[in-house]
């Protein structure tokens, strides 16, 4: 069975010393002079199994000078296709301009899906700005991955991030495939009830060892809602190998195990 990484970073070193100084020192002093490289990430990716991984652009250009560009991504997973699934980012505060990137990324950089971080576009997901980006995402027939739950970026606000509002996203655009990142923590049962009444919305579990992911979580990941959870690490802040290795600590079913690993993503990324 192949394994899915549905959500991961591109910080490279490329990545990291392209944002503004101000998101760039955090980073930094993550990582200190040990920069993840791409050999790091297929390193890890390795270790766990997995065998493709999305990473994903970001664009915040309009509120925080904040960009890893779609040509980065693109080039990352031309270097290695057979490794990642590429996600564009655009910036909604761009108007127009936004919608003719998203397009470009997917049809000319043939990136296959859209990341969005409300918090530093200072949009909430449900303001009537974003709704032109995905009117653009559905035409092109690509996932949208939102940030969703608490976040770490001096000067960001939280109130853009809870999931509750991605409920009227998903009602006003039922053909659009919406992920929920993070399982939205710590508004996981606003998360949960929005994939249970929305047939279009999944979540993924990145950036969490899965030891401590709350048991009302795992409950619904392994019951109800076992055809919409996704394997995800939000790497290289958590490894895979310990995901996947902590996975098999949770007493999950061996259909909820596989659904998480592959058939969801499968479903969801049109592999």
């Amino acid at each position: 069975m192949e394994v899915y990484d549905t959500h991961a970073q591109l910080w490279t070193e490329e990545a990291i010393m392209s944002m503004p100084e101000s998101m760039r020192e955090g980073y930094l002093r993550i990582f200190g002079e040990n920069l993840p490289k791409i050999g790091d990430t297929l390193e890890d990716m390795d270790a766990a199994g997995v065998s493709k991984s999305v990473i994903v652009a970001i664009d915040a250009e309009t509120r925080w000078g904040y960009r890893v560009s779609n040509e980065l991504v693109a080039q990352t997973v031309a270097e290695h296709p057979d490794r990642f699934i590429g996600f564009a980012s655009v910036d909604p505060h761009k108007g127009v301009l936004a919608v003719r990137e998203l397009k470009r990324a997917v049809e000319d950089l043939g990136l296959r899906g859209l990341k969005l971080l409300p918090h530093l576009l200072e949009l909430k997901p449900n303001d009537r700005e974003m709704y032109p980006v995905y009117d653009a995402a559905r035409d092109l027939g690509i996932p949208v991955l939102f940030h969703a739950g608490t976040q770490f970026h001096t000067g960001t606000k939280l109130k853009y991030c809870n999931p509750i509002d991605i409920d009227e996203v998903a009602v006003d655009f039922p053909e659009l495939k919406i992920i929920i990142a993070h399982f939205g923590w710590p508004w996981y049962e606003e998360t949960m009830t929005i994939c249970q009444r929305n047939q279009n919305v999944w979540f993924n579990i990145a950036g969490w060892a899965p030891r401590h992911i709350p048991e009302f979580v795992v409950r619904y990941m392994d019951r109800v809602l076992s055809h919409k959870a996704l394997f995800g690490s939000d790497y290289p802040l958590v490894s895979r190998k310990r995901i996947v290795d902590e996975l098999e600590g949770l007493g999950l079913k061996e259909e909820t195990k596989r659904r998480l690993l592959h058939e969801n993503a499968v479903q969801v990324l049109g592999l």
